[in-house]
């Protein structure tokens, strides 16, 4: 029996909170906040008849850290789920340390404006530690590991499927499958169609800035980096067939460096159809993914938002999305002495995510995690003091659970390698 405070109402939280839904057991009240009341109500409402699950909600700007303190004191929950946006996870984890509750989130926290003097310093100052030029990472909220610590408090970073399951696969491979793991490539496929000539499945800010950064990824020790989408390769994907892929840096490769004793390289790649890079680099050589303000009209606009705002909204592409996905990991090491090949990974199929919870799959893969690691945390399976990623974790209840409740992992002994 728990409090749950659900902090966002959008695509990927509706997935978690349907999902909570499911196991009242567990998640047995919950509160649904959001900066738009009238969402989180209109959710609600919709899944009270169908749940014991005691579902309450409230206006809150998780911007504002007095804001999300209020709220924290006046429900006094056990768990806090961050999924906002990434801008938001220092705020919300100050308010949970003042509070004294746990935390989590789904992706790593990043500065809303890159642009800002203070924050442009600290980002200089990494990048050049870094040794390359875009450096979106881990190490905010890792400053609060003594922080969670000291207040006996665990906050869980990252806990959608990349990152998340993905990490839960390496622990895995790790336990289970090797000796020593060499090399780990992260493959994330989406082979889903909505019919438009460009949309984004999840946050466009995220997605588009995340897409258009130079790609890096971790070799013998250090980072390399290359040029935005400079790497391309070709694979086929269970369920899904050919598509094209291509090199990104992604947060979790920075986590699995530091976790995974003895790897060698790790990888990220994620499939783009043509007419989705055509668009990007249009809108990117417009200046249509800056992040800096510029006034038009009297006034000012930050351009990717003003696109944000032009683009379908990721929580109405359920309806329309066909196609399957497949995100999993690729492995090589040693066992026994001897060489070994393994890949884990899941397949989901957006109309099946449509019909259960009104989602496509890729809120789906994101929203299934966040239910199953708050679960993690709220029956005691991962409770430690200090800030986490997952696969400092057992795996094994956490993936567990991702089988019984919508994402069945499946493996391959024999894999095609990355070249």
């Amino acid at each position: 029996m728990s409090r749950v405070l659900v902090i966002g109402c959008g695509g990927v939280a509706s997935v978690a909170i349907h999902k909570c839904c499911q196991v009242s057991e567990v998640f047995s009240e919950l509160c649904i906040a959001s900066r738009t009341k009238e969402k989180c109500d209109k959710l609600a409402a919709e899944l009270s008849p169908k749940t014991k699950t005691k579902l309450t909600t409230a206006k809150v700007n998780a911007d504002n850290t007095e804001e999300v303190i209020a709220l924290i004191r006046s429900y006094q929950p056990d768990l806090v789920m961050n999924i906002a946006l990434p801008y938001q996870d220092l705020s919300i984890m100050d308010a949970c340390l003042t509070c004294g509750v746990n935390y989590m989130d789904t992706a790593n926290y990043e500065p809303e404006d890159t642009n800002d003097p203070k924050w442009r310093a600290i980002y200089e100052k990494r990048c050049k530690e870094a040794g390359f030029s875009a450096y979106f990472d881990y190490s905010w909220q890792w400053a609060y590991r003594e922080k969670f610590k000291s207040a006996g408090l665990t906050a869980l970073l990252g806990c959608g499927f990349d990152p998340g399951v993905t990490q839960a696969y390496c622990a895995w491979a790790q336990k289970h499958e090797f000796d020593t793991i060499e090399t780990i490539d992260i493959l994330d496929c989406n082979g889903g169609d909505h019919g438009y000539p460009f949309a984004t499945n999840f946050n466009p800010e995220v997605n588009l800035r995340e897409v258009s950064a130079p790609g890096s990824y971790w070799e013998n020790g250090k980072w390399v980096e290359i040029p935005a989408m400079s790497v391309k390769r070709e694979y086929n994907f269970d369920q899904v067939g050919q598509k094209d892929m291509y090199l990104l840096h992604h947060e979790e490769i920075e986590s699995l460096a530091e976790n995974i004793p003895g790897v060698r390289r790790i990888r990220f790649f994620m499939t783009f159809g043509q007419s989705y890079l055509t668009h990007m680099k249009c809108l990117e050589n417009v200046g249509m993914l800056s992040t800096t303000p510029i006034l038009f009209e009297g006034c000012e606009i930050v351009p990717i938002q003003f696109l944000k705002a032009l683009l379908p909204d990721p929580a109405s592409l359920g309806p329309r999305t066909k196609g399957k996905t497949n995100i999993g990991c690729i492995f090589t090491g040693k066992k026994d002495g001897q060489n070994k090949t393994y890949y884990m990974y899941n397949v989901c199929d957006h109309e099946a995510c449509y019909r259960e919870v009104g989602s496509q799959a890729v809120s789906y893969t994101t929203g299934v995690p966040a239910m199953c690691g708050a679960m993690m945390l709220l029956t005691g399976q991962w409770n430690k003091p200090g800030v986490y990623t997952v696969e400092e974790f057992n795996p094994d209840p956490f993936l567990d659970a991702l089988d019984r409740y919508g994402l069945p992992r499946s493996e391959n002994r024999s894999p095609v390698l990355v070249d």
